[in-house]
């Protein structure tokens, strides 16, 4: 059997979450309405108005600054198999508003679940920042500085790599279809309107 992931070099790791994705996108069913589609439709709560989705569009900091662009977001990247990356920014934002006194066993979970070599939800990072990730936490009492090498390294991540697939992927031209529809639809109420 294995002895450990933590034997191979990072870019054997590296190369084989990759393959991971692209294995994770192959299977996805072309169907019309696939199942993160439907959990898209489902948990956004209010339609997205198009001068918003133009927001998410244009700027990732938007998007990952609206509550219903998270959601569809998220969604996208559990279609991926990669929410693991934002469940892990989630854990960080709450990690940083908690009280000194419970910021060591939430930094010890943090850890165990997204930053250690072989834990469930690995998210994908270097061996130096995971090492200095874990120097972090083991001297000293950590801080709400704690996971923030880790943290800019994953938000770059989505942002460069699956925030350039969400603009492209099945959900976002969806929801620019729901939009623009809307949107010629109250033209020509407006216009109906305006000529009676």
């Amino acid at each position: 059997m294995c002895k450990g992931l933590a034997t191979l070099p990072a870019t054997c790791l590296k190369s084989a979450k990759d393959i991971k994705h692209k294995i994770g996108f192959l299977l996805q069913k072309p169907e019309p309405q696939t199942v993160s589609q439907k959990q898209t439709n489902k948990e956004t709560k209010r339609e997205v108005s198009a001068a918003e989705l133009e927001k998410w569009k244009k700027s990732f900091t938007d998007l990952m600054n609206s509550e219903d662009g998270r959601q569809v977001f998220t969604n996208f990247l559990r279609s991926e198999f990669s929410e693991e990356n934002i469940e892990f920014l989630n854990a960080c934002k709450e990690f940083k508003q908690l009280s000194p006194a419970k910021m060591a066993a939430k930094a010890k979970l943090i850890f165990v679940k997204y930053v250690e070599t072989d834990s469930p939800k690995q998210v994908n990072l270097d061996a130096a920042t995971r090492e200095g990730t874990r120097q972090n936490l083991e001297t000293g009492s950590p801080s709400a500085s704690s996971f923030d090498e880790a943290q800019r390294l994953i938000h770059i991540l989505l942002e460069k790599d699956s925030y350039r697939r969400f603009l492209q992927s099945r959900a976002m031209q969806d929801l620019s279809l729901r939009s623009e529809s809307r949107s010629t639809g109250t033209q020509q109420r407006q216009q109906k309107t305006a000529g009676a």
